[in-house]
């Protein structure tokens, strides 16, 4: 019988969290370790794609999350000057795909949460790791802030997120490159006159430009909601806050007047989220003891939307590392790498190079995508490309794993 593993697992956000059930599941040992007082989610909403329903079915969590997400069956781009149409992506284009789910980061959050409360999982809060240090028995000890150091673990998984401070202790932690564009999100209710409740709606004016709204579920009393976000370069937030919220608000309905129903929802500035994103991949998401999971190990702009599926895999990656390989750590971690590296990878390059085509100070980018590809991408098999581009398909990383084909909902 495998050794069971001392096993930390740094941060309670999805990754995390569904990292743990699976160390559970191998009949490890798991602690997770938070930085706030209280766990919580970050962000508004998101898309679950096929890829991350996978995980979700594997872990017996999919129908509560179906219960409070909207499903999502068409990605929609619009010219805000023209009107004319320069992306629309329909998971129906390949039939045996299923569709995308909206979901609200919270929603996501409470029930992996509950999950793991109910799997007795400890959750200490109020610990942020800073670094590690070598323990006794070739284990790994965390410190925290004020160089409060827990003791030794077998294996440390870092869901850290992109700014972690653990990266420098992986084999190749890569350079980080801050984005210059981010955006900021609202979660509103949902109002359905001029929006589609089974799609992402999006406007652009160039590359410098660009909104988006998302249907995402339900809240607690049952009323739908959305999320909106609007694009723009981190730099200039501050900024926009001191030219005031009417001020932007202007800009918005300017370029998409339908929203007019969400602006006067939005009170203040401080009821939004300001996102900043970095392009980031690791050569080798390990260490000596440990693992690297989400977007510590790999972080872009989430134009393909696909952070929180990736992290979900490689959850399922880890645990199948594991599974596979008894005692040899580490070969579980060099086989938890390998499962993931060429989808990553393949991720990674095609969010780096269509980001620019949506997000950028580029005329001739936006320009192109507006003319050529929205043409292009009505010609097959461009449709069934982009279908399985979106919902994280491409490479086949459910078969890889092992994962069953979530059920259609």
């Amino acid at each position: 019988m495998p050794k069971v593993l001392d096993i930390a697992v740094c941060g309670a956000g999805p990754a995390g969290l569904a990292t743990a059930l699976y160390l559970q599941r191998l009949g490890h040992d798991p602690i997770v370790f938070e930085r706030f007082d209280a766990p919580k989610p970050i962000g508004s909403g998101l898309i679950l794609q096929p890829t991350g329903q996978a995980v979700l079915h594997d872990l017996g969590l999919l129908p509560a999350i179906v219960a409070l997400g909207s499903p999502i069956d068409r990605l929609c781009g619009t010219d805000a000057r023209s009107g004319r149409m320069v992306l629309d992506v329909g998971y129906k284009a390949l039939p045996k795909l299923g569709r995308g789910l909206g979901i609200h980061r919270a929603a996501l959050f409470d029930v992996l949460h509950e999950a793991v409360r109910a799997a007795g999982i400890p959750i200490h809060t109020s610990s942020e790791v800073v670094t590690l240090r070598d323990a006794a028995g070739g284990k790994r000890a965390l410190v925290f802030a004020g160089d409060r150091q827990s003791e030794g673990f077998d294996l440390v998984v870092d869901c850290l997120g992109a700014g972690s401070p653990l990266k420098s202790h992986s084999r190749a932690p890569g350079k980080a490159r801050p984005l210059a564009f981010g955006a900021i999100w609202a979660t509103l209710p949902w109002h359905g006159v001029g929006f589609d409740a089974a799609a992402l709606l999006q406007r652009y004016r160039a590359a410098s430009v660009m909104a988006g709204v998302l249907p995402i579920g339900q809240s607690s009393d049952g009323a739908p909601l959305a999320a909106l976000f609007w694009s723009l370069k981190a730099s200039d937030y501050e900024t926009l806050k001191r030219d005031g919220l009417d001020a932007w608000k202007r800009v918005v309905l300017e370029n998409w007047p339908e929203t007019q129903p969400y602006l006067d929802a939005i009170a203040n500035f401080e009821t939004m989220t300001l996102a900043r994103y970095v392009h980031h991949t690791m050569a080798d998401p390990t260490g000596d003891g440990l693992a690297f999971v989400g977007d510590s190990a790999h972080s872009t702009s989430p134009q393909l939307g696909q952070g929180a599926n990736m992290a979900l895999l490689d959850a399922r990656a880890l645990y199948l590392g594991l599974r596979d390989n008894g005692d040899d750590l580490t070969g579980a971690l060099g086989h938890y790498a390998g499962l993931r590296r060429n989808h990553v990878r393949l991720y990674q390059a095609l969010s780096g190079m269509f980001t620019p085509f949506y997000q950028s100070d580029s005329r001739v980018l936006p320009a192109i995508r507006d003319v050529f590809v929205s043409a292009l991408a009505r010609i097959p098999p461009a449709p069934q490309f982009l279908a399985a581009m979106v919902s994280g398909s491409l490479l086949s990383p459910i078969r890889k794993l092992g994962l069953e084909q979530p059920p259609k909902f």
